[in-house]
């Protein structure tokens, strides 16, 4: 991993990649009142076919060093990421805004998905693996997830932002 401070010119020193990665592998909810502007949201951009960007709310988790989320393959974002799987995730936490820009691949091992369902219940939503064992329903989602069964994505960061929102400051760039 190389990293490059982007706040020289302030005299402020670089973020490390842990303090961001031990944040996100903490409970970040979209409950109001939890953080972010009021409650934290994934942002997930997306390519359209005629390379246009498509911007969405998702809701995900950080584990494994990797953004992990579920969407239907038939949603917008759904078929631009089988088309094209490159992507940016962003988030805002009370300590820092991040970018995350990579290749989201989808995840159908009945082992991942199985554990990506776990997460999700220990995270408050009642999912649960569907009958192929590939992937996710539950009585409820997210409206643009569009109908069940949802699958799992996983996103690898190539390279990543982040400005730091609290004392001392900072911001950092790390390719990974």
């Amino acid at each position: 991993m190389e990293s490059k401070n982007l706040a020289d010119l302030y005299d402020l020193p670089p973020v490390d990649w842990s303090t961001i990665t031990t944040r996100l592998g903490g409970e970040v909810t979209q409950a109001p009142g939890t953080g972010g502007p009021n409650r934290h949201t994934w942002w997930l951009a997306t390519l359209d076919a005629d390379g246009r960007p498509h911007v969405t709310g998702i809701g995900g988790f950080w584990h494994e060093d990797a953004l992990w989320f579920q969407t239907g393959l038939t949603t917008r974002k759904g078929r631009n990421l089988l088309r094209d799987p490159r992507c940016t995730a962003s988030l805002a936490v009370e300590e820092f805004d991040l970018a995350v820009e990579g290749d989201a691949e989808q995840v159908d091992d009945p082992d991942r998905v199985a554990r990506f369902v776990e997460e999700c219940v220990a995270g408050g939503w009642p999912a649960r693996v569907d009958d192929s064992g590939r992937a996710v329903t539950a009585d409820f989602s997210a409206p643009s997830a569009g109908a069940p069964p949802w699958h799992v994505f996983r996103l690898v960061p190539r390279r990543a932002a982040a400005l730091q929102t609290v004392e001392p400051g900072g911001a950092t760039r790390w390719t990974f």
